[in-house]
């Protein structure tokens, strides 16, 4: 192997990824000792103590308004769970690449060496002065939750858990539209969700959000009710949110009996006869990776409308739709948190992008529409102002 070929070197992913997927970039010219006296010594001096003397002076004069921070540990990487936080990080590079690409924003992969929740939580407070933003990634449930909320109590910046918030935002975005092309009233939908952990938390938060209420999701032992013994204190709130309102129990088949939407966020298979007895023209999105809980072949005898959460199928549910300009609008808002209201009005701004353009097979934007970034950030910065956190 010649001394620059790497072990993979002739594969067009490993050749991709060779010396990582980012860099640094000056913004300023940096050609002669003028400059160099301007940028660095002494002229930065100047630039020091007036932040020292009004902290504010930091959204002006250095990039930290504008910076993501790209937090994981490594615990639930993309399906293939805990491969720790050296192997996290192509995915957390690739996330900062699509921030840029996608939402303007600058990101920095930050992949912490402990697993432990006390650890994670001070580590990244102490890291905050550096960032505009937190954006967590790939952290396991429960653990999750605990780490977003105190994060969001102790830190006056946005934090923004995106397995959980990015697909529940993408997902409603696309079901608006699915609703709206199969004639349904969010009030009288009813919506089974299979898996409680990240991301079907958060999507039962935002369709409560939405005006969505006859909502059961499930795990592995069935409808998460209050009156399961068995249920963390996560799942506890989950239930009293959901099927405790409506008094749903039984398993996922039972479920799935007469519902209009199925929304999978839990890898597995659902067998095609409990499918089948889902409502006529029913709303499917099987979003586990690689492999659809419902495969789309299937999923089409019985379903109008039609999600995954792949890229070669149509109607692909991809985070990459919300969170470049989820957080490009909270940065032009000055926003110190993202709340539901923006979680809600970007999801309709993806929506509305459809617009007339609406079918079974376009129920959601392409990631590489133009109008998708900008769309999304008016609409949040426009939401930060109206929820009252926005400080420009």
């Amino acid at each position: 192997m010649a001394e620059h070929e790497h072990p993979h070197a002739g594969d067009p992913v490993f050749d991709l990824h060779a010396g990582g997927k980012m860099q640094t970039v000056s913004t300023v010219p940096l050609t002669g000792k003028e400059e160099l006296s301007l940028a660095y010594t002494p002229g930065v001096a100047l630039v020091c103590e007036a932040i020292a003397a009004d902290p504010g002076m930091t959204q002006h004069y250095t990039w930290v308004p504008n910076v993501v921070a790209v937090v994981t540990d490594g615990t639930a990487v993309l399906g293939l769970g805990d491969i720790g936080p050296s192997a996290a990080m192509p995915v957390m590079e690739g996330k900062a690449v699509l921030f840029k690409q996608f939402g303007g924003v600058d990101g920095v992969p930050i992949c912490l060496d402990t697993t432990d929740t006390e650890e994670i939580i001070e580590t990244v407070v102490r890291l905050a002065p550096s960032f505009g933003g937190i954006n967590l990634e790939d952290i396991s449930a429960p653990r999750c939750f605990e780490i977003e909320d105190r994060l969001k109590e102790r830190l006056d910046i946005p934090v923004f858990h995106d397995d959980q918030h990015g697909t529940a935002v993408v997902s409603l975005a696309a079901l608006e539209n699915a609703l709206k092309l199969t004639g349904r009233d969010p009030g009288t939908t009813r919506v089974v969700i299979s898996g409680a952990g990240a991301a079907g938390v958060a999507i039962a938060k935002i369709l409560l959000e939405a005006g969505i209420s006859d909502i059961a999701v499930t795990d592995r032992k069935g409808v998460v009710h209050s009156g399961r013994a068995d249920l963390t204190p996560v799942k506890k709130a989950l239930a009293e949110l959901t099927a405790d309102r409506t008094g749903r129990t039984g398993t996922l088949a039972e479920a799935l009996d007469g519902a209009d939407v199925y929304l999978g966020v839990s890898g597995g298979t659902v067998p095609e006869e409990d499918v089948a007895r889902m409502a006529p023209d029913a709303i499917i999105f099987a979003m586990a990776n690689p492999t659809p809980e419902v495969h789309p072949e299937v999923a089409h005898r019985y379903a109008r409308v039609v999600a995954t959460g792949r890229s070669d199928f149509p109607n692909q549910i991809n985070n990459v739709l919300a969170f470049p300009g989820i957080f490009r609008g909270a940065f032009d808002a000055r926003a110190t948190a993202i709340t539901e209201g923006m979680k809600v009005a970007a999801a309709t701004a993806l929506a509305d992008l459809v617009g007339d353009d609406l079918r079974e097979d376009y129920v959601i934007p392409s990631p590489f529409d133009p109008r998708v970034g900008p769309a999304v950030a008016a609409a949040v910065a426009a939401a930060a102002r109206a929820d009252g956190v926005a400080r420009a």
